[in-house]
């Protein structure tokens, strides 16, 4: 059995990396917000919907990270420069905003500035509501109460009502408001110390943040924010939950370890539904290779070994040519990423291991060590022969997927040269061969032209290009994009996206 605040609290770590935050500020934030919830007067069921809101707010940061890195050119920097930016200010946009976008980015000032006048009304539309759906959506699917999805879903909310959704007030829930109040607090605090937060919280009083939670906060401000440097935020935070703490089994820690794939593959259309093949397919493998007792863990290790991609820009994903060799160091980055991330959770130590290999090779070739076949155990080399045939078969914005046989060849030639196993390439071949074409009932009442449908949408295609792809009207295309929003319950790309990978949609490639 696992803790699943536990778990969560380690993995949050990720969602520090997606925001461009310093490490550990999710944990910090709840901290400090269950600290405020204490002074409020809240109670027990009340006090664990702020532990779990506060230390996830950011669950679906990688809702519009595609979007962003087109629009902004960094979608990691410009979803910092966002949350530190008072966007009512017009001061503080050209004062954090623009020279902030300008430097991570490398354009000019003046450049940062017609961009975010040219698009920023338009993508002020689309993500927040994209990443308010992904985040109730992943609330749920982790197990956690309605009054958790509720408050996630209201991440993005102000007090005076000009945020998302369209709600002000004391109709936000009130865990969403002391998450603000504490967000606020930390995000200032570790960008440039106690006396600019506590300033940043009395300036946003009645605009963003509840005024009578501030009057609280800052009675204690000083202390608070002092205090959380003292002690291992991580400790603090299981503390802090009332009982009965949350348990899950080893059934229930694999979907956990799913949903925080998908949304990571969120990123990019170009990866949706990777992390779940490749964790399902490893499995499979390791079942042939009899490896029966590291099943689970090659599992696990399948569905997070690309975590670490959260702390990349989806700029690099999402590119259709060549690397520099910048960039190709950045995105080398992603397995350093994956392991540091998994191994601040207590009992997947194995898991980490094997995420911080798969892309090792048996001759050394490979990174983020070099190691070489002595050095790399079995399951290890599964896990890194499955994320290759996935990579292979799947498609990429530089390139098409390989037909099966093909990608099946290039393994066998990677296992001649010595650079994978020859037992985890049979045994993955294998498994891959294993794959049953059988008609299932389909989610929420879909159609099979919906589903269609939905694997467009879930790629990014606008209603033009799915009438195109499908040999239908635009019209047409129109209506079966709004009965499928519809049906499934979100408006948004990323929310039908994380819907399609959810059900296994995405067909026998994606």
């Amino acid at each position: 059995m696992f803790r699943l605040l536990g778990l969560l609290g380690g993995l949050s770590v990720a969602s520090d990396m997606g925001t461009g935050a310093p490490l550990e500020e999710s944990l910090k934030r709840s901290v400090v917000a269950t600290r405020l919830a204490w002074t409020a007067g809240c109670g027990r069921e009340e006090m664990s919907d702020v532990v779990y809101t506060s230390l996830l707010q950011h669950l679906g940061c990688t809702a519009a990270s595609h979007e962003a890195a087109q629009v902004w050119g960094d979608d990691v920097a410009s979803t910092r420069l966002a949350f530190l930016t008072d966007f009512g200010s017009r001061e503080d946009l050209v004062r954090t905003w623009v020279p902030g976008l300008a430097e991570a980015t490398g354009v000019s000032k003046a450049r940062a500035l017609g961009t975010t006048i040219a698009h920023g009304k338009k993508f002020e539309a689309l993500g927040p509501v994209a990443t308010c759906e992904v985040a109730r959506d992943a609330a749920r699917r982790l197990g956690l109460p309605a009054s958790v999805q509720a408050s996630l879903f209201h991440t993005l909310a102000m007090w005076n009502g000009r945020g998302y959704p369209d709600t002000s007030g004391d109709d936000i829930p009130l865990a969403s408001r002391i998450m603000h109040v504490a967000s606020t607090a930390v995000m200032f605090h570790l960008h440039a110390g106690p006396t600019a937060a506590l300033s940043e919280v009395r300036r946003r009083a009645g605009t963003y943040l509840d005024p009578s939670l501030v009057d609280l906060f800052l009675c204690q401000g000083h202390e608070v924010l002092e205090s959380i440097e003292d002690a291992d935020p991580y400790d603090v935070v299981l503390d802090s939950e009332p009982d009965p703490a949350r348990y899950v089994d080893d059934e229930q820690l694999e979907t956990v370890a799913r949903v925080f794939g998908d949304l990571v593959d969120l990123k990019t259309p170009w990866l949706h539904g990777h992390s779940a093949a490749v964790g399902d397919l490893s499995a499979k493998a390791a079942t042939c290779l009899r490896l029966d007792e590291q099943v689970r863990s090659v599992r696990l290790a399948g569905y997070l070994h690309d975590i670490g991609r959260i702390g990349v820009s989806s700029r690099i994903w999402d590119k259709p040519g060549p690397l520099t060799r910048s960039e190709h160091d950045q995105a080398r980055l992603h397995v350093y990423y994956s392991e540091q991330i998994l191994s601040r959770v207590p009992g997947l130590d194995a898991v980490a291991k094997l995420a911080g290999q798969h892309h090792e090779r048996c001759d050394g070739s490979g990174y983020h060590r070099g190691l070489t076949g002595g050095l790399l155990s079995m399951p290890s080399r599964v896990v890194a022969t499955a994320a290759a045939f996935r990579g292979l078969v799947e498609e990429r914005p530089y390139r098409r997927g390989l037909p099966l046989n093909e990608a099946a060849a290039r393994l066998h030639a990677h296992a001649k040269a010595g650079r994978l196993d020859g037992d985890a390439v049979a045994a993955v071949l294998e498994a891959a061969g294993q794959h049953e074409r059988v008609r299932r009932s389909r989610p929420a009442h879909l159609t099979e032209r919906q589903v269609e449908v939905l694997r467009l949408m879930a790629a990014g295609l606008s209603n033009r290009d799915i009438a195109q792809r499908l040999v239908i009207s635009r019209r047409t295309a129109e209506h079966h994009v709004q009965d499928v929003y519809l049906k499934i319950g979100v408006s948004t790309r990323a929310g039908a996206a994380l819907f399609a990978m959810e059900h296994g949609l995405l067909g026998e490639h994606g």
